[in-house]
């Protein structure tokens, strides 16, 4: 019976913990579009019932939502892109200037990560022989150069998660009869920052409950401090 390798084992928990990480991304974007989308909307219903207003206000929120976290996804992960790229850069030179105070250091960090003196010299002098930018980088720096942190990447995952959150109201408030979109909005809205808060609690392995009241209480307050200025606004005639 084989065993499998420790790096085996390491590259697909790297990548499956990287997965987990843009899912749990997803979901939350996908929660900001429900909530933010259903505030809008339903606070513009609190003032009119004018199906036509209520697609334009929904539109115009989805949009502009979906690109302000798109840009702003960009921007945080280009910030963290140029930081990992300047890191990786003195890196290199700190190896090209004091090779063997960066192997003293490399081995002072796996001792610390519970490796013998003797055998922690050895693992860093074969991995800088191996590989010396590419050890340091995943041991002191916890880089990987190889997969960097991609904005483009980051910021459509943003755009479509957001726009996928948000169409869930829009439609709700849009397609119903009159008579009945606001408490269909409110229900499918509900339910859906339900699954969002049970969904983001299962992929950070944290009991659920909590996580789903939240969401439920947060775009259940959200909706009614909208509504309730809509109303007042669309009372006053404004």
């Amino acid at each position: 019976m084989s065993v499998p390798s420790p790096g085996h084992d390491e590259a697909h928990s790297g990548v499956l913990g990287s997965r987990l990480n843009w899912l749990r991304a997803a979901v939350l974007g996908a929660n900001d579009g429900v909530v933010s989308t259903a505030g809008l909307v339903v606070g513009v219903a609190g003032a009119t019932g004018d199906s036509g207003v209520l697609l334009t206000a929904g539109l115009a929120g989805l949009l502009a939502g979906s690109m302000s976290m798109a840009a702003g996804e960009y921007v945080s992960v280009s910030t963290q892109r140029d930081s990992e790229k300047a890191a990786l850069a003195l890196e290199k030179c700190e190896l090209a200037k004091e090779p063997q105070a960066e192997l003293v250091e490399l081995t002072e960090l796996l001792e610390g990560k519970g490796l013998s003196a003797e055998l922690a010299r050895d693992v860093a002098a074969q991995l800088t022989e191996h590989d010396a930018l590419r050890a340091h980088a995943e041991v002191e720096l916890g880089i990987n150069p190889d997969e960097l942190t991609n904005p483009w990447h980051a910021a459509g995952a943003s755009f479509l998660a957001f726009t996928v959150g948000a169409l869930l109201p829009l439609l709700a408030i849009v397609l119903p009869p009159s008579a009945v979109r606001l408490p269909v909005t409110v229900v499918a809205v509900l339910a859906a920052l339900a699954l969002c808060g049970w969904s983001g609690a299962r992929l950070g392995a944290a009991p659920p409950g909590r996580a789903v009241l939240r969401n439920v209480v947060g775009g259940a307050l959200a909706m009614a401090v909208t509504y309730v200025a809509g109303t007042l606004l669309g009372a006053a005639g404004t």
